[in-house]
């Protein structure tokens, strides 16, 4: 079993979806601190006149609770900004439609305000549009009963080791997180994914890499997308 575990981003970018296409289970993180103004809030999409800008979630919270705790502010307002935000590609990008029904399920379809809600709402809708599987187990929800943490890396250690799975596989930029050897003690592989590469046509606009998925569906169709995904090597450490 290939296991993915990470924060609830807020429609990222097209790593986070090659990552989840190479998992055979899938654990969202919300079991520590919140960070403001991280991407689990925000995503960039294209400026309408230059450059990118900022979509995001208004939220109560602070750095003094869990994320699981983090709520809205106001689901149907941010709903509406984002989809005002969007208004600009409707001239230009084929899958406008699509995209901005996309957003639309994400904020309808979410089971409360809750932050976690919100964002796997995104998650799940984006990865229904690619025919991707999905099935995320909630950490927060999950009652995982674990030891006490004592580095950032542990936490996926931990959890890896309590559902079963052999293989752990983490983004490249997180490496310096994990002590290779703690999971070679355990008997779980260890690995990262390539920086996966996904430039296209989205004139009159300037192409911006890293951009939210929803930029992406709107220059490409989601078996495009797809066909993307899982195309660069893992390295695996252990």
């Amino acid at each position: 079993m290939i296991t993915g575990i990470m924060q609830p981003y807020f429609f990222p970018y097209f790593g986070y979806f090659d990552h989840i296409s190479r998992c055979d289970t899938w654990v969202v993180f919300d079991l520590t601190q919140y960070t403001p103004k991280s991407w689990m809030t925000r995503n960039r999409m294209q400026h309408p006149k230059q450059g990118w800008q900022y979509i995001a979630c208004e939220v109560h919270g602070s750095q003094n609770i869990l994320i699981s705790s983090v709520r809205l502010h106001d689901r149907v307002k941010t709903r509406n900004k984002i989809l005002g935000q969007l208004g600009h590609y409707k001239k230009h990008a084929p899958y406008y439609k699509q995209v901005t029904a996309i957003v639309e399920c994400a904020f309808d379809a979410a089971r409360s305000d809750f932050l976690t809600d919100i964002n796997v709402s995104g998650l799940s809708a984006v990865c229904d549009y690619l025919a991707m599987p999905f099935s995320p187990i909630i950490a927060s929800e999950a009652g995982f009963t674990l030891p006490e943490i004592t580095h950032p890396g542990q936490w996926a250690l931990e959890i890896c080791a309590l559902i079963g799975a052999k293989t752990y596989l983490n983004t490249p930029g997180g490496q310096a997180l994990f002590r290779p050897e703690e999971f070679a003690a355990r008997g779980i592989r260890l690995g990262f994914t390539g920086m996966p590469r996904l430039e296209y046509d989205c004139k009159p606009y300037v192409y911006e890499p890293h951009l939210s998925i929803l930029d992406v569906l709107m220059w490409n169709g989601p078996e495009e997308v797809r066909a993307q995904c899982g195309r660069e090597a893992i390295d695996y450490v252990v």
